[in-house]
């Protein structure tokens, strides 16, 4: 098992961009799991929380053995993400026995809200980009240390495109919690996520994660489509400005 969730155990390589890319077991199943989730969330099946789990989980291995323990500590915050929203899609009234959550669009108040959410957040961390994730280094390496790992605090260089990678961040996490709460325009943060991580990925020459952010933004496309069919169906229709 613990050969099997290495970096180094390699399932293919992939004869794309300079050198080719080897693809790991991890790597791949954690993907697989990935793609999975999003589908089934595009299609509003809870089982997609079942693959989200195991998704963030394969990837945080994956983060904790490259050293990237900031990105480590995101996908611990996607975990508690995933299992809040497996129980609030699941939640049921006590006196109908239906679902609580419905799928729906946001109320203008609340769309604005959340935009000065984002903006906020990317301007912010835009500045403080590197001193953010070298805090959030320290601290998941003194916690994993705490728990008995002899961890070293690994060198950090700068971030070579700090706006893009604080809006991602930012529009990950907002859109993850949208998606908890059932609303449509999770699917509309996640496409912009997954377009500006296809180019990220393409300029970087890491080829075969684009092509799987590709895959993703049309689960996206698909899940907004799917989404709005749905929220319409329960009398939900997107705000306005008047």
């Amino acid at each position: 098992m613990i050969e099997l969730l290495s970096t180094s155990n390699i399932f293919v390589h992939i004869p794309i961009g300079s050198g080719g890319y080897d693809l790991s077991y991890i790597e791949c199943i954690g993907t697989v799991c990935g793609l999975l989730c999003i589908y089934f969330a595009s299609i509003e099946k809870t089982i997609n929380y079942v693959f989200g789990l195991l998704n963030v989980s394969l990837f945080a291995i994956i983060f904790f053995q490259i050293n990237l323990y900031a990105s480590l500590l995101l996908q611990i915050f996607f975990f508690a993400a995933n299992i809040y929203g497996w129980y609030a899609w699941t939640r049921v009234t006590r006196d109908t026995q239906e679902m609580t959550l419905k799928t729906r669009w946001m109320s203008l108040p609340k769309t604005l809200l959340w935009l000065m959410v984002c903006m906020i957040g990317i301007s912010v961390l835009t500045l403080y980009i590197d001193a953010v994730f070298a805090a959030l280094t320290d601290f998941t390496v003194l916690s994993l240390n705490r728990l008995g790992l002899e961890l070293q605090i690994p060198h950090l260089y700068a971030d070579a495109y700090p706006f893009w990678d604080s809006t991602m961040m930012i529009l990950s996490i907002v859109a993850q919690i949208l998606m908890t709460r059932k609303y449509v325009e999770n699917w509309i943060l996640w496409i912009g996520v997954n377009v500006i991580s296809v180019v990220i990925f393409t300029m970087q020459g890491v080829y075969a994660m684009a092509i799987e952010y590709i895959i993703l933004t049309f689960l996206a496309i698909n899940g907004v489509r799917m989404w709005r069919i749905s929220a319409q169906e329960n009398g939900s229709r997107p705000c306005r400005l008047k």
